[in-house]
């Protein structure tokens, strides 16, 4: 079966949110912790961001948001998404440990290379631009899955699939064990069939972001959406 990744920015309401999206088939839910100058993401997230950081979503709030959401999910592996800053200023070690006592699964540092910090066992990221040799490197040292950046570009909702997706896929396959879950772009049942043809799973983030500001009830029937077209793989 194809995995499919819900992200979900740290808010109050976001352990309810992600109660949903795993009601509606979600496996996965990473949670992003708001920085202030997140380079990846596109608008949607970016103000996601910003919203969370006005409502005083500092990282001490996320780790309670994120502990508030295991207790809800108990059994769905949740996933911190954020940027190195982040952890620098907290204390890397003890962003892991807290993270972990919080009941993350792993996290997803976004503007961290493979070899940095390889005491942070994290989901690692390769794009379309990625050498073969950063690809291999990155699969050996991801935890669990490689996350495939599925364009060159930023986070966002597009009527259009990346038609570097699939080169991108056939470098991981031959270089990569582990399961490849794609990301970037995707936001309509459509969009997760053709990716989930390629790739191991899907990650849908500001399609999801933007469905979950209208409640929980709105998320879990999106979220459904995606999974009825990925069961029919």
């Amino acid at each position: 079966m194809k995995t499919l990744v819900i992200y979900l920015m740290a808010d109050p309401e976001t352990p309810e949110l992600a109660r949903a999206a795993v009601e509606g088939g979600a496996d996965i839910v990473e949670i992003g912790f708001p920085f202030s100058d997140p380079l990846a993401d596109g608008p949607v997230i970016r103000r996601a961001g910003e919203r969370a950081l006005a409502r005083g979503m500092r990282t001490r709030q996320c780790l309670d948001v994120l502990a508030r959401t295991r207790t809800l999910v108990p059994d769905t592996p949740l996933i911190p998404m954020t940027y190195s800053s982040l952890l620098e200023a907290y204390g890397w070690e003890r962003f892991a440990a807290d993270v972990e006592g919080a009941g993350g699964t792993s996290m997803i540092v976004a503007d961290l290379p493979a070899g940095e910090w390889p005491e942070v066992r994290r989901v690692q990221l390769v794009a379309p631009t990625s050498t073969d040799e950063r690809i291999a490197y990155a699969g050996e040292q991801t935890d669990g899955w490689l996350y495939l950046v599925a364009l060159t570009g930023t986070t966002g909702a597009r009527s259009d699939l990346s038609p570097e997706l699939a080169g991108l896929v056939e470098r991981a396959r031959r270089l990569v064990a582990a399961p490849l879950y794609a990301g970037f772009g995707i936001s309509t049942p459509e969009h997760a069939r053709a990716v989930a043809e390629l790739a191991d799973g899907i990650i849908v983030g500001s399609r999801a972001v933007q469905v979950a500001d209208e409640g929980p009830a709105a998320l879990r029937e999106y979220v459904s959406s995606l999974r009825a077209a990925l069961n029919t793989l």
